[in-house]
């Protein structure tokens, strides 16, 4: 009845703090996957009303969030958290002052670092061999959540902040953020896949890659090629003594010779124990990043690169982050360690 509905809303509210997280998608957005297909591709409830979109590339539903099926998966703080907040890596950020170095102990072993990075090495491939025209970004969440379920590891996107899916999905002028739904992948569309895996040890290995679908232009081989490259380039760099801050002056020279701009909204970061925390690794010229790599530091490093402007703006959605002029964009993302001489 109605008193007690209001009642029952009341409750969340106060375990809310008296309101959602920031984060936290609108109403509207999901369907159940047995929905009849008009209904799956309509438009969620946020981008209705006139919204206004920067390029051609419109949302569906999504399917509800998948649960976690294997009682071996160990969960981080924020996955049972109502807000998604990590309040490990919130404690982390308020008190923090050092980028932590791993040690054998941590990084060898089963569950541990290095092995949670191979896992999620197996789910992106999994990602990634199930794209194809007309294949939906919901059924990669499918496949990259079962992938997760049978290698013991949670997927560390879901519920992170309340985002509601366990990969993200970034198509075209997408820049990062895409959360899956039913909107099914066209011929000529470049799709990054961006996986994290959290082992049964506590730990999170984080990689992404853009895929070509079909019959891809040049100017998409173009974005492509060069997020590749800015990667590999900035790869290059690190090892014991390299300032952080040095890697966006070669991301930068890289796309810029190929006529491209970088992201400066978003950066690479720590990474281990926690999903995200010191250092920030900036990917734009003239930075100013603070800290020097050491052996035994483990980071991302993600370039975004665009075909336009570096600008953006973020739907309707609060995550989904997409170009400002429309144009698209493709990124690739390794986690790295700092080695004696190089990187592993």
């Amino acid at each position: 009845n109605s008193p007690s509905h209001k009642q029952i809303h009341a409750i969340l509210k106060q375990m809310q703090g008296g309101q959602a997280h920031r984060k936290t998608p609108p109403d509207g957005i999901s369907c159940p996957e047995d929905a009849d297909d008009l209904l799956k591709k309509s438009l969620p409830s946020w981008a209705q009303g006139g919204y206004s979109f920067s390029g051609d590339l419109r949302p569906a539903l999504m399917s509800p969030t998948r649960k976690i099926t294997n009682p071996n998966v160990r969960k981080p703080d924020y996955a049972s958290h109502i807000q998604g907040r990590a309040l490990s890596e919130e404690k982390d950020k308020a008190s923090n002052t050092k980028i932590r170095v791993y040690g054998p102990d941590e990084l060898e072993g089963e569950c541990n670092l290095r092995y949670a990075c191979a896992m999620g090495r197996e789910v992106l491939n999994a990602g990634g061999k199930a794209l194809g025209v007309g294949v939906t970004t919901d059924e990669i969440d499918r496949v990259v959540h079962e992938a997760a379920m049978e290698r013991d590891c949670y997927p560390s996107p879901l519920n992170y902040y309340n985002f509601p899916k366990s990969v993200c999905t970034s198509v075209n002028e997408v820049i990062c953020h895409g959360i899956p739904d039913y909107r099914e992948i066209e011929d000529g569309d470049i799709v990054n896949i961006d996986v994290t895996t959290y082992s049964r040890g506590g730990y999170h290995g984080d990689l992404n890659e853009t895929f070509f679908v079909g019959n891809v232009d040049d100017d998409g081989h173009r974005v492509v090629k060069t997020a590749f490259d800015c990667l590999q380039g900035a790869l290059a760099l690190v090892r014991p003594g390299t300032m952080y801050r040095e890697l966006g002056s070669t991301i930068h020279r890289i796309a810029a010779q190929n006529k491209c701009s970088v992201v400066r909204t978003y950066c690479g970061h720590g990474i281990g124990s926690l999903f995200h925390t010191a250092p920030n690794v900036p990917h734009y010229n003239k930075n100013k990043a603070k800290g020097t790599m050491k052996k035994g530091h483990v980071f991302t490093v993600e370039p975004m690169i665009n075909l336009g402007s570096y600008d953006d703006i973020t739907w309707g959605d609060n995550w989904t982050a997409v170009t400002r002029d429309g144009k698209r964009s493709a990124q690739f993302e390794h986690t790295v360690l700092v080695t004696d001489n190089g990187c592993e």
